[in-house]
C-alpha cells in the first residue's frame, strides 16, 4: 500500500472545513481508506497512480465549490520491500515509546 498525505487549500478562504468535508465525502464515495488530521488528510491506496487520481479529483472539486486559486501539497510514502499500513507505522512508534 502507498500512504499519502495531502493538503488542499483554496487560497483566500478563512475557513476550510466545508471544503475538507467535501473531500472526505469524495473519499468515502470512492471507498478510499483515510485518516483526517487537524492539518492534513492521509490516504492509503494500492498505487501512486490511484493517489494522484483521487487527489486530482479533490483538487478540481475546490474550483467547482467556488475557489479561484488552489494550492495542493502531496507527500508520498511508497515502501515496496514490505506491506505497510497507516496503523503499522503508528504502532511501531508507540511500541518504542512504551519500551517494547
Amino acid at each position: 500500500m502507498v500512504i499519502v498525505e495531502f493538503i488542499i487549500v483554496p487560497l483566500g478562504e478563512r475557513s476550510l472545513s466545508r471544503y475538507v468535508a467535501e473531500v472526505v465525502k469524495l473519499l468515502e464515495r470512492k471507498g478510499v481508506k483515510y485518516q483526517l488530521t487537524p492539518m492534513s488528510t492521509i490516504i492509503e491506496v494500492p498505487t501512486v497512480r490511484d493517489a494522484f487520481a483521487v487527489i486530482e479529483e479533490a483538487h478540481e472539486m475546490m474550483f467547482k465549490l467556488g475557489a479561484e486559486r488552489v494550492s495542493t501539497t502531496v507527500r508520498i510514502d511508497d515502501r515496496r520491500d514490505k506491506e505497510r499500513k497507516m496503523e503499522d507505522k503508528v504502532q511501531s512508534v508507540m511500541e518504542k515509546v512504551r519500551g517494547g
